[in-house]
């Protein structure tokens, strides 16, 4: 492992059946670093997220976090060490309130979880006046809020995010990108899976461009904005 890096991945390949869904990709994360996922759809990217959460099997290759090989840990003990998910599609309970859904968060925790709950209420505070509110009930964009809120309950080090703009308003994907960067720039490590690849650029130190299962790009978030291939293919000019 690189010294000081957060996660690595290292020449990975996951395949789903006999579809080769990534072969041989490697990245990393450092602390307290943002990186942003972007490509077309089907290109990998929410794989190789899914593979650092242990939600997607490695045919090959290794994934280092914090120097431990946790590659054939399950999500829950990826989770105890500092790894947190913000799932495509939020998946939040419904039929439970804000409170209890930010609760089931924390649902490893076996301290005292208040406090944290008071921080996160007061950096998402469209939720603190809905906190006694059904999940079903709120906005999509409160609701994602609120899968966000989730995550940040067991204190991760590392937050990963899975297409957090789907189908939100872009008054809410402003909203969603600036949590994002405050919870970054208060230290947690993001690895950030994108459509919206201006805005996730826009944020991130560094970028990882994928096409067909693999990364053919790499460089600083302000490098790809300005590349013409990147122009091109994602940012419509």
């Amino acid at each position: 492992m690189t010294e000081g890096t957060l996660v690595e991945a290292k020449n990975i390949s996951v395949f789903y059946g006999a579809v080769k869904a990534l072969e041989d990709v490697s990245f990393k994360v450092l602390p307290g670093e943002f990186v942003a996922m972007i490509g077309p759809n089907g290109a990998g990217k929410s794989t190789a997220l899914k593979a650092v959460f242990g939600m997607a099997s490695l045919r090959s290759g290794e994934i280092l976090y914090q120097g431990e090989n946790i590659g054939k840990l399950r999500p829950d003990q990826r989770v105890v060490r500092g790894i947190s998910l913000i799932p495509e599609g939020r998946r939040l309970f419904p039929s439970m309130t804000v409170i209890e859904n930010l609760e089931t968060g924390a649902f490893l925790r076996k301290d005292n979880i208040k406090p944290d709950m008071e921080k996160v209420l007061d950096l998402l505070p469209a939720l603190k006046d809905k906190r006694k509110e059904k999940a079903g009930v709120l906005s999509t964009g409160e609701q994602q809020l609120l899968a966000m809120g989730r995550a940040l309950m067991q204190k991760p080090k590392l937050l990963l995010a899975d297409e957090p703009s789907l189908g939100l308003s872009p008054a809410h994907i402003d909203i969603i990108f600036e949590k994002l960067t405050e919870i970054n720039k208060a230290g947690t490590g993001i690895l950030l899976v994108e459509q919206n690849a201006r805005m996730a650029l826009e944020v991130a130190h560094r970028g990882y461009v994928f096409k067909i299962g693999q990364i053919f790009m790499e460089d600083t978030g302000k490098n790809l904005l300005k590349s013409e291939e990147v122009k091109k293919a994602f940012l419509g000019s």
